[in-house]
């Protein structure tokens, strides 16, 4: 039986992941200087540093998620971006905003900008859920979350964001008033929804 090349080897955990990390090529046994050999011919798209891709690869609108969701694995969408993947705008935010620890090291990017949001306690580890996407799993806070987290944050965002986010959630039926007030209770907003919510409930 024929022995596979490197660049086999690679191309077949591109195909199975999506997206690959250079240090991908470490669990496979592969020196990483066959990903700059790949590129040169081809055979690899770099995305940024230590990312690649096929060149052809079938991809979703949410491909700028994936990429840093790939790069970054416990990043988790939040906010604005969590909102676009729900359906629950019709702004398109150039950035992918992120939360991560209040401690932690800031990720960076060349492509796409990310937007980095510091949460601590349960506010960072509550209401996620992992969504495979274009082979990678990407972490998104929930609907219900991503509501009360515009609310905690609706002078970075926008209060109109957040009221949108709101009915838009509310009225497709895509969350459940406990649901609201679980999250909206973690992140110590209950009393600043409540007569919004009230409104629309009436």
């Amino acid at each position: 039986m024929k022995t596979k090349t490197n660049s086999q080897r690679v191309l077949d955990l591109a195909t199975t992941t999506g997206l690959i990390r250079s240090q991908d090529l470490d669990n496979i046994g592969v020196p990483r200087v066959v990903l700059a050999r790949m590129v040169k011919r081809g055979l690899l798209t770099r995305l940024d540093r230590g990312l690649y891709a096929i060149p052809d690869r079938s991809i979703s609108e949410h491909a700028s998620l994936v990429e840093v969701s790939r790069k970054y694995p416990k990043a988790v969408i939040c906010l604005l971006s969590a909102l676009r993947f729900h359906g629950l705008t019709t702004q398109a935010p150039y950035e992918v905003w992120i939360a991560i620890p209040n401690k932690a090291h800031a990720p960076s990017m060349d492509y796409p900008a990310l937007r980095i949001m510091r949460f601590s306690g349960e506010a960072l580890t509550a209401g996620i859920d992992t969504h495979l996407v274009d082979g990678v799993d990407v972490k998104v806070t929930n609907v219900a979350k991503t509501v009360a987290d515009c609310f905690k944050f609706r002078n970075k965002i926008g209060l109109d964001v957040a009221l949108e986010a709101l009915n838009e959630a509310w009225t497709a039926k895509r969350m459940t008033m406990d649901e609201l007030w679980r999250y909206a209770r973690v992140c110590r907003v209950a009393n600043i929804i409540r007569p919004y919510l009230e409104s629309l409930t009436s």
